[in-house]
């Protein structure tokens, strides 16, 4: 896939001139692109054009207009990008309860281990592999960047026209899983097919 450069960037006033229809644009899009998994846990699957937007809300929020306070942010986001043969995704822990967040959210620890949450494809099933970072000792991030390296085979798999996808959690405080709706196993091929 292509990285986000700063020709691919809108001025702030150009921006805000066209944000609303790009925000409904990108609303339709995230809409397709995400998945609850059970009642805490959604996953929304990035690509060109998710990113660009969180680049320029980020831009627009910041008040972002040096050049290389941009590319700071450009590189940021280029790095979640999916490469050829993978998925990327952020997963959110969404915990609303205000009392419990912290209990909540302490159960996730080790939520981050290799083989907590996969996508299966029919008999194929592919781990995430998390960003470092984003958990320490005692302590858990509720936002979480992964990448599913998916093998030719499961690709395969996805095209057929029986397929059937979902997304597992295992964890030993969370046991969840999804089955993944259509157009979001089209998404994924498009990503997976640029």
């Amino acid at each position: 896939m292509n990285r986000l450069t700063q020709s691919d960037v809108l001025s702030p006033a150009d921006y805000e001139t066209r944000r609303a229809t790009i925000r409904k644009e990108i609303i339709a899009l995230k809409k397709r692109r995400r998945i609850s998994v059970g009642p805490l846990v959604t996953l929304v699957f990035e690509n060109l054009q998710t990113l660009r937007f969180q680049i320029q809300e980020m831009i627009r929020v910041e008040r972002i207009v040096e050049p290389a306070n941009v590319q700071d942010e450009l590189d940021v986001y280029n790095a979640l990008l999916p490469q050829p043969g993978e998925l990327s995704a952020t997963v959110m822990i969404e915990i609303t309860d205000g009392d419990r967040m912290k209990e909540l959210l302490d159960s996730f620890q080790n939520f981050d281990r290799p083989d907590t949450l996969a996508i299966r494809v029919q008999d194929h099933a592919v781990f995430a592999e998390f960003e470092a970072g984003h958990s320490k000792e005692g302590k858990i991030s509720a936002v979480h960047f992964v990448r599913f390296q998916v093998p030719p085979s499961c690709v395969q798999a996805l095209k057929a026209a029986d397929a059937r996808a979902s997304i597992i959690i295992n964890h030993e405080h969370y046991v969840a899983d999804a089955t993944v709706p259509l157009a979001l196993q089209e998404e994924w091929l498009k990503d997976l097919e640029a």
